[in-house]
């Protein structure tokens, strides 16, 4: 048999069997002995990483693996200030970001180094993010996705529309026979997507809530005729008023994909909730405690599914909620209620008690505006300074925008009574939505702050 054939032939036995063993739904008797089991795969994981990532083994130093919880943190600016040394199968920062840009400028997003797909995320922060993944993770990951993901088994006949700032050759893994992918750019015309989605009339469609926004808009005026059985939101913040306007033009419900340059961290089970995929990554929790529930944190990310670019107590720069109580759906994996934002997004306003800075969550501004009026359509919230903040409003054609402008003055007034802070000075201005491939962010902090 060919070397061509072989690797074909442990590709597809890898996919199927990540898919089998993820279908499978595997039933611990209770989040305790899931944890064991978690632990041994975790140890395992890090027992390889300590031989053959020179960056990891410098920085545990003799720390025992038992203790890997004391192991210092990481983060996306460490990780790229050493990937030469990180990643374990000795591929360059400036090899891999050569790639990369030139899969960018270009738009074909096939080329590899050797057997390794090389990917470029630049993330809400803009920060650009490189990763690397070998054909056996990217068989893995592929059978994982599709069991989470997909309603039916995937040797039944699907079609897949995904929309992307790049593709890669990770996501057209997923591509067989009876399953079909279509990737469409980001930076292209919506006119153009709305012609091929027509004519391809894909079953799922996966795209950034901004996007579903205007295919939602397309869809009800009448020039986009897909019906999609699932849609699922991907790569933004999923908030509520885009959730509504979504769901009003497609039906149904949306389901999301957590998933980032880190691993592929949380998905949608069959109630709707959002679950951790515990099977494959640790989610370590830093709780930011603002609101006294305890339910808020920062994950930290160990991806016991990696080798090639190992993330290990790499600390994510986004904010979670975990839901109060467990899912319908009796998955013992962490339930979460939202997926907030980025930390960078958290506002501070000042205490009428002492001063001090006091962080104010990003949906606690979404549910003040938005329940504000049934009127505003779409908005952003931008803090330029301590008392500064902007307010981009679209309301609905004919509505009162002093009135509404007033109503969400009031709501943000007494969101600042309730969290004890001095209300900020409020600049209201037209709504202007992102550059097509950027993300959307609907609550953005602006200045920077040191707590």
């Amino acid at each position: 048999m060919r070397r061509n054939e072989k690797r074909g032939m442990k590709w597809i036995f890898l996919f199927l069997w990540h898919y089998f063993l993820t279908r499978r739904r595997r039933r611990w008797r209770d989040r305790q002995s899931f944890e064991a089991w978690q632990e041994r795969q975790v140890l395992k994981r890090l027992a390889f990483v300590r031989k053959r990532s020179p960056f990891y083994r410098e920085l545990w130093g003799g720390v025992p693996l038992a203790e890997w919880r004391q192991f210092p943190l990481i983060n996306k600016a460490l990780m790229m200030e050493h990937f030469d040394t990180l990643n374990t199968v000795g591929i360059s920062r400036e090899e891999a970001l050569e790639v990369a840009l030139e899969a960018e400028r270009s738009r074909n997003f096939q080329p590899r180094i050797g057997s390794i797909t090389v990917g470029l995320s630049t993330g809400t922060s803009g920060n650009r993010g490189l990763f690397l993944v070998s054909e056996s993770e990217q068989a893995a990951w592929a059978g994982v996705m599709l069991a989470k993901v997909l309603p039916e088994p995937f040797w039944r006949p699907q079609r897949i529309a995904f929309f992307l700032r790049a593709n890669s050759n990770l996501y057209q893994s997923v591509q067989s026979g009876k399953l079909q992918f279509q990737y469409f750019d980001l930076l292209e015309s919506i006119e153009g997507h709305v012609e091929r989605l027509n004519r391809y009339n894909p079953g799922i469609l996966a795209a950034p809530p901004s996007m579903l926004r205007l295919l939602a808009l397309h869809k009800q005026n009448g020039l986009l005729t897909i019906c999609p059985h699932t849609v699922i939101s991907v790569a933004e913040v999923l908030d509520p008023i885009d959730a509504d306007a979504i769901v009003g033009a497609f039906g149904g419900r949306i389901d999301q994909i957590y998933q980032c340059t880190e691993g592929f961290l949380a998905s949608t089970c069959s109630f709707g909730t959002l679950h951790l995929n515990e099977d494959i990554v640790h989610i370590g929790k830093e709780y930011a405690d603002g609101d006294g529930s305890g339910r808020k944190f920062v994950p930290v990310v160990t991806d016991f599914s990696r080798i090639t670019q190992p993330i290990i107590r790499y600390r994510l720069n986004d904010v979670l909620t975990e839901a109060e109580g467990p899912c319908p759906c009796g998955s013992i994996f962490t339930a979460i209620e939202a997926i907030e934002g980025r930390c960078d997004d958290i506002f501070y306003l000042a205490s009428l008690e002492d001063g001090r800075l006091i962080p104010v969550f990003p949906d606690y501004w979404s549910r003040a505006i938005i329940s504000a009026s049934p009127k505003i359509l779409e908005y952003r919230v931008i803090q330029h300074g301590e008392a500064d903040v902007e307010l981009q409003l679209l309301v609905a054609p004919g509505a009162d925008q002093g009135d509404i402008q007033n109503r969400v003055a009031d709501a943000i007034a007494e969101l600042a009574q309730k969290m004890n802070c001095r209300a900020p000075s409020l600049a209201f201005a037209g709504y202007s939505a992102p550059l097509r491939g950027q993300k959307l962010r609907r609550v953005e902090r602006r200045w920077s702050v040191d707590i």
